[in-house]
């Protein structure tokens, strides 16, 4: 019975012990091993690793891409325009003993690139003008951002990965004083824009009314000649029928002018010796 239980104590005492002594570290943390406070091994791979119990200890640090949201804060322009500029960055730990050593854990992390990244953000947006931050060179801004902040985050064994603006916004007292400058040069756009076409309009229906004077011109003419054409060949055909039988001529014209006279119930007073009755008195 006492071997059986000096058994189950050594067993006890030997799992004790490799409780103490044992530890692992997964593929998403590293780890830095401390022996009475100070470090003495950084381990980054992960498995199974060995301690000293009692005398060492292990702190771990994530292995992944962290998040720093920073709070919105007022950067002004090169142009004096105040900027309420909300960013982020992904940083990682890349040094897991120079990042104890320099900023301890991760508020200590996150105050320092508060520092950095808001410091260089300030300088580079204030070498632009509102303008140009908003709708033009963000991304060439946010690439050296990230450098320079990753420059100066590599002592504390940090690597920033990408600095990124999720949003800028306008102080309160300023948004309606810039809507309504960008309103009025929107209007004075559409002003300018209707001015042209006003006048471009103008310049059409002038030519579209030269072109049509031109056109009836040119048809007046042309209908004038083609009368003058067609007249001219009446009169010679008349001449020539009037060659051929003179006095038949004269009687077909004589009865086209009675058709003309009396039509209609036409009541027409002449002498009886009028001569243009000579074909209704004669038989």
């Amino acid at each position: 019975m006492k071997k059986g239980t000096l058994l189950i104590i050594l067993i006890v005492a030997i799992l004790f012990l490799a409780n103490l002594s044992l530890f692992i570290v997964d593929e998403t943390r590293q780890a830095i091993v401390l022996q009475f406070g100070k470090p003495i091994r950084a381990i980054k791979e992960p498995g199974l690793n060995f301690k000293l119990p009692f005398i060492q200890n292990v702190v771990f640090f994530e292995d992944r891409l962290l998040v720093y949201d920073a709070a919105p804060t007022e950067i002004i322009t090169k142009d004096k325009k105040t900027l309420i500029v909300d960013n982020y960055a992904r940083w990682k730990i890349v040094d897991p003993l120079k990042f104890l050593q320099s900023v301890r854990d991760l508020n200590g992390a996150q105050a320092r690139l508060d520092d950095i990244v808001y410091s260089e953000l300030r300088v580079d947006l204030g070498l632009f003008d509102m303008s140009e931050i908003v709708s033009e060179i963000r991304e060439s801004i946010m690439g050296r951002v990230t450098k320079i902040s990753n420059e100066k985050a590599n002592t504390y064994g940090i690597e920033i990965v990408d600095v990124r603006i999720k949003r800028i916004d306008l102080p309160p007292e300023n948004e309606k004083y810039i809507f309504d400058r960008m309103k009025a040069e929107r209007e004075r756009i559409a002003k300018q824009y209707r001015a042209e076409g006003q006048e471009e309009s103008a310049k059409i229906i002038a030519e579209t009314e030269r072109e049509k004077t031109v056109i009836l011109a040119e048809a007046y003419k042309t209908a004038q000649t083609l009368k003058g054409e067609g007249e001219a060949e009446s009169v010679k055909i008349y001449a020539e029928s009037f060659n051929q039988d003179p006095e038949f001529y004269k009687f077909y014209r004589t009865l086209e002018a009675y058709r003309k006279t009396f039509k209609d119930k036409t009541t027409v007073l002449l002498s009886t010796d009028s001569e243009f009755l000579k074909y209704l008195s004669k038989p």
